[in-house]
């Protein structure tokens, strides 16, 4: 029986030559010289036509493998040839396999998908459908408030969470993305989503009109809030007082009051009037100033028929305040009293503002127990507007003293608040006044920021309070937030500060666990006091660590900046 051989590629060839030669091998090529390839006679591969045939072809590996199985009599199929010896006493590692959105939150797991660069809506409609969160409104909200998608993926985005089971079809939905397009100037996607807001049956309310027009001013374009205004019958509305009322509100607080005038000037006589929108008018000209546009918009509110309020006379007080007319603004408040009107708590809060700017704080608090005195209560702008000036000017306990009674009264601050508090604090004196207003602040449940408590941390680390830093740092992890190389700074270098080189050793070493690498300075304080100590051992293992930390720094600096993100 005649055995005819498959002609092996050069490589095998080659590797038959070397180390590790097969048994039997030398004997096969002898007969390769006679062999045909898929029945070619070997004489014509020397034909040149042949070659260049068959160099057009790529070397498949599959072929190679059917080949080398063919002559082996192995099926490359179902056996694998290990490339070390395989001992069944040998272990085998089990690799656990775990989700990366395991550690996202939900709305990152929904923006995640736009970062996949899908092709096509479907494609991408059928990867969010396929994330598992539980959807609702407020995680809307947050996926397009927040990160950076583009204005036709929030679009898509929303138009895909808007069909699903549980999310309402009505005008707050809309009125969401249409304000998150607003606040990142897409315009044209703004105007499409509101378009289809109508064609789907749902009516735009003020607040939606609200939205469009102020992201137009914001973004210093005008005219085209001026021309939604005169289109809302397109969207189903009709340019009235109200809608009138929220344009000139949006003219005024972003400062375009001489806009605002001309229009309220141009519609007079179309469009009717209300008090609103006269003191509207009197709050955009009070800010600026101007006495004289004031008297002249409450002379005409008065002739319309309307009678002043008090919050005509409380945007009257604010500008003649800002104008300096302090005496002027304590007429008016006589005049209030004299006429009958009482002060509610804006026109006192007013009065407490204008003596703010001129340091004048003995008749702040007149003016305070005044308001207590009356039938209003003050409110959160009162409490702020007098303990952000009592810290200013460092009088530290008229602001603790007002602080409590707000508290009392049972007006919580809210975050930003409460850290406006604490900063000014924390910039002169020792920590004690800023730590009891963080006692009380936490003890009737008011919610701290991470800013207030590395403020505090900072605060206790340069007075060497190791102690209550401790504690602060184990109620700041309590409250959930997650430490960051500042903190770690700030607790080691008041750790370094007091001597306990044993801690601060333990809490770099966390730190650098963590994947932070604190400040170059705060590792030199650290190691100089390790050696000032003759600890020349864990500062040698402590410096090892750092140099492979700040290394893996390094490199992740490098593969970010050159886009190789994980």
């Amino acid at each position: 029986m005649a055995f005819h051989f498959r002609r092996l590629p050069g490589w095998y060839l080659s590797f038959s030559s070397g180390r590790y030669r097969l048994p039997h091998f030398s004997s096969l090529l002898s007969v390769f010289r006679f062999s045909t390839i898929n029945g070619i006679p070997d004489s014509s591969i020397n034909d040149p036509s042949f070659h260049q045939t068959h160099n057009r072809c790529n070397v498949d590996e599959r072929r190679v493998l059917t080949e080398l199985s063919d002559l082996f009599q192995l099926s490359h199929m179902n056996t694998t040839i290990p490339l070390y010896p395989y001992k069944e006493s040998y272990p085998v590692k089990q690799i656990e396999s775990r989700d990366v959105d395991e550690f996202l939150l939900p709305e990152e797991k929904l923006r995640g998908i736009f970062l996949q660069k899908l092709r096509g809506r479907t494609a991408i409609e059928n990867a969010l459908s396929n994330v598992s969160v539980e959807l609702s409104i407020d995680l809307i909200a947050k996926v397009v408030d927040r990160g950076n998608l583009g204005g036709e993926a929030m679009v898509l985005f929303f138009n895909w969470a808007i069909k699903q089971p549980g999310i309402p079809r009505d005008a707050h939905s809309y009125y969401i993305i249409i304000r998150a397009l607003g606040r990142r100037k897409f315009f044209e996607f703004m105007i499409q989503v509101l378009h289809d807001m109508v064609k789907d049956g749902v009516k735009p309310n003020l607040e939606t009109v609200s939205a469009v027009m102020d992201s137009f001013i914001r973004a210093r374009r005008v005219h085209k809030a001026l021309d939604m205004f005169e289109n809302l019958e397109e969207f189903g509305l009709t340019p009235d007082t109200e809608s009138l009322n929220v344009l000139l509100l949006c003219l005024c607080r972003r400062t375009h009051v001489g806009a605002a005038n001309s229009l309220f000037n141009a519609v007079g006589g179309k469009i009717k009037f209300n008090c609103v929108t006269y003191n509207i008018m009197v709050s955009g000209w009070s800010k600026l100033g101007r006495v004289s546009e004031m008297e002249r918009t409450v002379k005409a509110m008065i002739a319309d028929g309307f009678t002043p309020d008090c919050s005509t006379f409380s945007y009257l007080i604010e500008g003649l305040g800002r104008a300096g007319q302090i005496d002027d603004a304590v007429e008016i408040l006589d005049h209030m009293k004299e006429k009958g009107c009482i002060p509610d708590t804006r026109v006192y809060n007013a009065m407490i503002s204008n003596f703010i700017s001129t340091q004048n704080f003995d008749e702040c608090k007149k003016y305070y127990k005044a308001l207590l005195e009356s039938n209003f209560d003050p409110d959160l702008h009162t409490y702020t507007k007098l303990i952000s000036a009592f810290l200013k000017s460092q009088q530290v306990a008229d602001a603790l003293e007002i602080f409590e009674e707000m508290l009392i009264q049972g007006i919580v601050p809210p975050t930003g608040s409460l850290t406006s508090f604490i900063e000014p604090l924390c910039s002169y004196g020792p920590p004690h006044a800023a730590m009891m207003i963080y006692k009380k602040a936490r003890k009737f449940g008011c919610q701290i920021s991470l800013n207030a408590y590395k403020l505090l941390l900072k605060r206790l680390s340069r007075f060497g309070k190791s102690g209550m830093l401790l504690n602060l740092w184990d109620e700041m992890q309590e409250s959930g937030h997650t430490s960051d190389m500042e903190v770690y700074e700030y607790v080691i270098n008041g750790l370094c500060n007091i001597g306990h080189l044993e801690n601060a050793v333990h809490v770099m070493e966390e730190a650098l666990r963590k994947g932070f690498c604190p400040s170059k300075i705060v590792c030199s304080k650290l190691n100089n006091k390790l050696l000032a100590a003759n600890d020349v051992d864990k500062a040698y293992k402590l410096f090892l660590k750092i140099k492979d930390a700040r290394r893996n720094e390094n490199a992740l600096r490098y593969w970010r900046c050159n886009g190789w993100h994980f």
